[in-house]
Formats: C-alpha cells, sequence, structure tokens
C-alpha cells in the first residue's frame, strides 16, 4: 500500500498566494518518505503533464488522483464544476492516476450556518454529483469520490446516508472530519464500507473539539487552533482504522493530510516526516 500526502499539508489551499512553489513542495514530500502525491488545487502544480510526469519521475513520486473542492451549495454553478472537470480528469488520465475526489466548498457558507441547504439547495447538489460521476467515470475511466467535510451540506453522518442513499458515489472517508463532530469513524466505515473508494487519514484533539462543541470556538477557527492534528496524537485510532483496511482488503488511495495550526512548533516537512514514521510504526 502507498502511503500519499497532499498539497494540503504545506498550507497550500489555493492555486496562487502560496508559502511554498511546487518544486519545494515535491521536494519536500518525496524528502518525507512519501511515495504518492495527490495533484492539490488545480493550477499549483504544472498543467503540463509532460513536464510534470517528468518532475515526478525525478522524486519517485506518483500522482495518485487530485480533490477538487466546489460550490455545491449553489444550485446553478452546476456547467462551472463541468467544465473544470472537463480540464481535470484528461490531466489526471495523462498522469496515470486513477482517482478524482470532488467535495463540497465550505468557504461558500456564510458563518454559523455552515451546511444549511434547504430542499431546492439539496437538490442541485445531488445533480451535480450525479452529472459529474456520469462525466467522470463515463468519459473518463476515472473513479469518482465524494468526500464529507466539516462545515459543508455533507458532514454528519445522516447526511452522508442521504448522500448514499440518493446517488450512486462512493466516499473519499476523511477519519479526521468525520471524528470532528464526536462521530466514530470507525463504527461508520464498517457500516458503509462497500462505498469506501478512497482514504484521507487525519487526526482530531479532542480539546479543541470540545470548544467547537460548546459553542466556544466557530468551525473556521478551529482550524488554526489546531483542531486537525498529528495523527500519533488524537482521538481517532488510526491503527484500529489501517487494520479495518487490511482486513478488509481495501485497494484505494490512502493519504495522510495535516492542517497547520497558526502557532504550530513544527514546519510542515517535520510534520511530514512524524506522521510517516508513525504509519510506519502501526504497519508493525
Amino acid at each position: 500500500m502507498i502511503i500519499s500526502n497532499a498539497p494540503c499539508s504545506w498550507g497550500i489551499n489555493y492555486p496562487t498566494g502560496n508559502n511554498y512553489s511546487w518544486q519545494e513542495y515535491l521536494d519536500e514530500v518525496a524528502q518525507a518518505g512519501y511515495r504518492g502525491t495527490e495533484l492539490g488545487p488545480f493550477g499549483f502544480l504544472p498543467k503540463n503533464s509532460n513536464l510534470l510526469k517528468d518532475e515526478l519521475a525525478k522524486r519517485d513520486l506518483t500522482m495518485i488522483g487530485a480533490t477538487h473542492a466546489h460550490s455545491f451549495g449553489d444550485a446553478g454553478s452546476g456547467p462551472v464544476l463541468m467544465q473544470t472537470l472537463r480540464e481535470l480528469a484528461p490531466l489526471l488520465v495523462s498522469l496515470g492516476a486513477h482517482h478524482l475526489v470532488i467535495m463540497d466548498e465550505s468557504n461558500w457558507y456564510p458563518q454559523g450556518h455552515e451546511g444549511e441547504l434547504d430542499e431546492a439547495g439539496w437538490a442541485g447538489l445531488t445533480r451535480m454529483v450525479r452529472d459529474a460521476q456520469t462525466l467522470v467515470e463515463g468519459e473518463f475511466g476515472l473513479k469518482l469520490s465524494f468526500h464529507p467535510h466539516i462545515g459543508t451540506a455533507v458532514e454528519r453522518e445522516h447526511q452522508i446516508d442521504r448522500l448514499l442513499d440518493q446517488t450512486e458515489i462512493d466516499l473519499c472517508f476523511d477519519t479526521g472530519h468525520h471524528a470532528f463532530w464526536d462521530q466514530d469513524p470507525l463504527a461508520y466505515m464498517g457500516h458503509v464500507f462497500p462505498r469506501i473508494a478512497y482514504m484521507h487519514l487525519k487526526n482530531v484533539d479532542s480539546a479543541v473539539r470540545q470548544r467547537v462543541l460548546d459553542g466556544n470556538l466557530s468551525v473556521a477557527q478551529s482550524y488554526g487552533a489546531g483542531v486537525m492534528c498529528p495523527l500519533p496524537d488524537g482521538v481517532v485510532n488510526i491503527g484500529s482504522i489501517m487494520s479495518l483496511l487490511a482486513e478488509r482488503d481495501f485497494s484505494g488511495p490512502v493519504v495522510v493530510e495535516q492542517d497547520i495550526a497558526t502557532d504550530a512548533t513544527e514546519t510542515p516537512l517535520q510534520l511530514a516526516i512524524r506522521n510517516f514514521a508513525y504509519m510506519n510504526e502501526i504497519a508493525k
């Protein structure tokens, strides 16, 4: 099993305006020991497939897929999504990747009203998901998955259940985003395992999470406060998660992600190395 990482672990959430160049990111993710990487925000890594192939090969890296955020709460934004996917999917195919992940954009929702969609809004979301799956899987042969994400319309178990019931999409299951609302990721994985195609590994700091649950910290503020902590330090038993994946012969990508706290004392490279060492340790 290839353990991969992603540009978001270096604080790279947008195509431009980042603290790291794409060359620096590739250098460091390889230096940390990972052999796979996600594409990151579309446009951060080169769109020139020949150039990117060469740069990945120099560092013994494999492109395993991409995670694309879109404002699924905006029912009229379907054409924008489809246009982007028609550009993004063939790049992934040319790089030998087999997966594309989509997720709702939390910044679209007003603070304090995260994930609130009326029936028309939900119908628009599911319609876009179905259209995206038809395009990505039918025309490009990639596996499309949906990533439940805090601060969006698909974050709690009843919302995930509804999405799975009303579409044929499978999940990119994120352990940290599931545990954020004090939900049990291991139990839920057992419930929906046949619909999990892709894994994101994150962990959650229980003290910061409790401040959110108590109403003393917003979802947006929790990131900077370090709610998504290093893999060894949180409430999610990552070892049990990996054991379940092994027991069920999971064959999809496994990607470590690490959001960076505002007062973090470790660099993204140091965190990536520590998380990779932890993954190696629990694999013994």
